[in-house]
């Protein structure tokens, strides 16, 4: 027969905690009690014999027994030993224990009322049992000065206790922090590569799925439009699956080269797109007008053609076979504009989508401190970007 024995981490804490503080609790009431000891055989040896020795034993014992009090309730504890003190010398210890107890856990102004009754308490003292070879002047210098450094070291410790659990809080909110940051810059960049390969792949994807769909509902072309067909299908494949890799790859929009030193989309890449889409027969109406177009700061370039990327990858597949009108207008200082308009579909898109093409390019735009709006009216969809360009 075995024995099976468990452990539980957070009881054995816990009952550490607690050993440490009743060693406290009794090495602090020890230390009291020698004191008290110390005090008593002193002012025995004096002009008052015995005749207050059994008072002062028990108003010591009473006093020493208040020490235990003095962590939940500090402040009663403390104002109950000077009003101990006021009766026995025996009680000094203690009182003044209390007085600092109550400096290092309570606000300047209950802990300075706490040693001002301290203070007179000991006062009266002296005035019924007056010292041998101490004067009430110099008593009373000692007496403030006692009780005026156990309220500046109470609070100087409580100050400083204060200072070290502030910043262990600033050190611990750092630390969450930074894994917030951490965090929301996975997401950012996860973000970044949805959004990279919806502007990228889906292009790419829309112009494969008009080829083949060519190739599905006109099966009687010749063999050399078929095989030219296919002989595109296959290149725009190899060039997705490239295009796939670099955005893998490459994820910043600052990067002005892409793996293989082939360069990121610009401005300048715009006619490229256009008959690209136009090859694969869509009929594309395209008007650009714009001064001092290699003025063009790159990241809006870059942005600019992924708004018509967009534009027209949505026309292929909400508005097939349907015209497209891209109009591309700017200067610098005046900004640069770009409305795409096409027919509205018949509600059966020629490609699956995700959906949120649009919302990625919206935040792209915006990241570019410009606007994007989208919507039909009159029975034509609109895409319009307006980006800043500055002089």
């Amino acid at each position: 027969m075995t024995e099976t024995c468990s452990t539980d981490p957070a009881g054995g804490r816990r009952g550490a905690t607690r050993s440490r503080r009743l060693l406290g609790d009794v090495l602090g009431v020890g230390s009291v009690a020698l004191l008290t000891t110390t005090t008593l055989i002193g002012r025995q040896t004096g002009r008052e014999g015995t005749e207050w020795l059994l008072f002062d034993v028990v108003v010591g014992i009473v006093a020493v027994g208040l020490i235990l009090p003095l962590g939940p309730r500090p402040v009663q504890s403390a104002l109950v030993l000077a009003a101990l003190a006021v009766l026995s010398p025996a009680a000094t210890p203690a009182s003044t224990v209390g007085t600092l107890t109550v400096a290092q856990r309570r606000p300047i102004k209950v802990a300075a009322l706490v040693a001002l009754a301290g203070t007179t308490a000991h006062l009266l003292q002296w005035l019924w049992r007056p010292i041998d070879g101490l004067n009430l002047f110099w008593y009373v210098v000692v007496d403030v000065a006692v009780h005026a450094a156990l309220l500046a070291w109470g609070q100087w410790g409580q100050a400083r206790s204060a200072l070290l659990s502030s910043l262990r809080e600033r050190a611990l909110r750092a630390e969450n922090e930074q894994g917030r940051r951490v965090a929301e810059a996975r997401t950012l960049e996860r973000t970044k590569m949805a959004r990279e390969m919806h502007d990228v792949l889906a292009h790419r994807l829309s112009l494969l799925a008009t080829y083949a769909g060519a190739l599905e509902y006109r099966p009687d072309s010749s063999p050399e439009k078929l095989a030219q067909a296919a002989g595109v299908i296959r290149t725009g494949v190899h060039q997705a699956l490239e295009e796939l890799r670099e955005v893998i790859s490459v994820l910043r929009d600052d990067v002005d080269e892409l793996p293989g030193g082939r360069p990121q989309p610009t401005f300048g890449d715009l006619d490229a797109l256009v008959q690209e889409s136009r090859d694969a027969g869509s009929a594309i109406s395209y008007d650009a007008e714009v001064s001092a177009a290699e003025k063009l700061p790159p990241a809006t370039g870059r942005t600019a053609y992924r708004v018509v990327q967009e534009g027209l990858t949505n026309a292929r597949k909400h508005a097939a076979g349907r015209p497209v009108t891209v109009v591309v207008r700017g200067r610098p200082g005046d900004g640069l504009v770009i409305e795409l308009t096409n027919p509205g579909g018949n509600g059966v898109p020629a490609a699956p989508g995700s959906g949120t093409g649009l919302v990625g390019l919206t935040e792209r735009v915006h990241l570019a401190g410009g606007t994007l709006d989208h919507g039909k009216a009159a029975g034509e969809f609109r895409l319009h970007a307006a980006l800043p360009w500055p002089e």
